[in-house]
């Protein structure tokens, strides 16, 4: 399973980056806008840095919701670089713009999917990817990782090549059962890609370790 990072933040990229730990970002108009407070600069500057960082696809969203609105920004977004993915909203106007892109060459992902129908949509719209957001499923009562495996299995039965990405992840748990589902992607926050390190064993042996060198070097 891929890992992308879902961020803006050009330092979390850059740190992740150094490791090889990354195949990709995700961003949103939330994270860019805090980015953009944070930096001081301008979204095509932080996009443009960020795909200097990272090979792989780098997802943008588009901020209007008409369809010649979203196939504008597009553009415009894809123009930065070639690894640029267009992220569209799961909506009538968004399918019809997945439609009009993926005509284009430009690859798509769609987002805000809380639902197998609106995926199964997405992927007869040609969308390149399809994001559902898992975690806030969970927030209210439903099983988000229920959800992917519907998708997965959807897209197995008819030969679908959207891949899915597994979005909105809140703690360790979500990336494991992503992989043992076999999602392509997991898109993960940057403070739940620490997490994944942790483990109170691996704790315990570094500090035996350190304590069993000092004892042998009094």
């Amino acid at each position: 399973m891929k890992i992308f990072l879902d961020t803006a933040n050009l330092e979390e990229i850059k740190n992740s980056a150094e490791a090889n730990l990354i195949d990709g970002i995700t961003t949103n108009p939330s994270l860019m806008a805090r980015e953009i407070k944070r930096t001081g600069l301008e979204s095509t500057d932080i996009l443009k840095q960020i795909t200097a960082l990272v090979n792989g696809p780098i997802s943008a969203e588009v901020i209007s919701k008409d369809l010649e609105g979203m196939v504008r920004e597009a553009k415009e977004l894809k123009a930065i670089a070639p690894q640029i993915v267009i992220k569209i909203p799961m909506t009538f106007d968004g399918m019809k713009a997945v439609r009009r892109l993926r005509a284009e060459g430009i690859d798509t992902n769609v987002t805000l999917v809380f639902s197998a129908n609106q995926a199964l949509l997405a992927a007869k719209a040609g969308a390149t990817y399809v994001s559902p957001f898992v975690g806030r499923l969970d927030d209210i009562g439903n099983d988000g990782m229920n959800l992917v495996g519907e998708i997965l299995t959807i897209f197995e039965n008819y030969n679908y090549k959207t891949k899915v990405i597994v979005a909105s992840v809140r703690h360790p748990k979500h990336v494991k059962e992503a992989a043992l589902m076999g999602a392509d992607i997991a898109t993960i926050p940057y403070k739940i890609l620490n997490k994944l390190f942790n483990h109170c064993l691996t704790d315990q042996g570094i500090e035996r370790f350190d304590n069993d060198w000092k004892d042998a070097h009094k």
